[in-house]
């Protein structure tokens, strides 16, 4: 019997590997590393410093307080949340239609929702605007909530159809010979099995919801006290100067709530992945 012998990486293949992977890494990190800098900087803006030159909380005590940013952080995460509940839902429903039931013009409603996710957001900022309009839901959360989930729909509908329809329909015809009602199947079978994608929707939600800015700066207009982080970071950039310590604190606001969130689904995403194929 013969032995097949693995070849392992020369010292100088391993060192040029990890050189490329920290080369990457001070790369990719180095912008969210500056931001921080500049945040707890009380010169931020007046020179290079990789280090704050005078460390400082004032920049965020200035944005929470006098730039009233805390209404913005409140504001966008009623907005992202709202959101990510409705369009998680809507589009697992749609996605289980779509996927184990067969109707009349159900390739043309597939072709339509690839269709809509091709066309650029700018070309329907008119169209949408003008629906909001006619539902005299102009300047509210509610309005931007509908343009939102209205954009998550047609993404979340198309992944989660391929999570469905990689359901085995054996597993639930073997819940229904067991007496398993159809809210008992959906509950206990396709549910789990489906967790990973619904996550995966609810990520994609959940930042284009927070981080958003087009829409809902033409459809809060001027009701200040309706907008978000997005909208609520331009008001720190001057026609003629720029006040850096306080947008970088504004950035990192903003960032915190995103890395959070991406740090609890992730794990139920895990999760999920391991737990879907042994629950029933």
């Amino acid at each position: 019997m013969s032995v097949l012998s693995v070849r392992r990486p020369t010292p100088r293949a391993q060192v040029g590997k990890a050189v490329a992977v920290v080369a990457l890494l001070v790369f990719t990190l180095f912008p969210a590393y500056w931001m921080l800098v500049s945040a707890f900087d009380a010169k931020a803006g007046l020179g290079t410093s990789f280090v704050p030159a005078e460390p400082t909380v004032e920049h965020f005590r200035f944005v929470l307080t006098e730039g009233g940013f805390d209404v913005f952080l409140r504001n966008s995460a009623v907005v992202a949340l709202v959101t990510v509940l409705v369009s998680a839902v809507l589009a697992l429903l749609a996605s289980v239609a779509v996927a184990r039931f067969r109707f009349r013009l159900r390739t043309q409603i597939l072709l339509m929702i690839l269709v809509v996710q091709m066309v650029p957001l700018e070309a329907l900022v008119i169209p949408l605007f003008v629906q909001v309009r006619n539902l005299q839901l102009l300047e509210t959360l509610l309005g931007l909530i509908v343009v939102y989930v209205a954009l998550a729909l047609p993404f979340g509908i198309w992944m989660l159809r391929g999570f469905v329809a990689a359901v085995p329909v054996e597993l639930e015809e073997a819940a229904y010979i067991d007496g398993a009602s159809w809210g008992r199947m959906f509950r206990s079978i396709l549910l789990p099995l489906v967790a990973p994608g619904l996550v995966a929707t609810s990520i994609f939600s959940f930042i284009t919801a927070w981080n958003e800015f087009l829409f809902a700066m033409t459809l809060l207009g001027g009701a200040t006290e309706n907008y978000t982080v997005a909208i609520g970071l331009r008001s720190f950039f001057g026609q003629f100067s720029n006040e850096w310590g306080a947008i970088m604190a504004a950035s990192t606001l903003i960032t915190v709530p995103v890395m959070v969130f991406f740090i609890l689904v992730q794990r139920r995403l895990a999760a999920g992945l391991t737990s879907g194929a042994v629950k029933g």
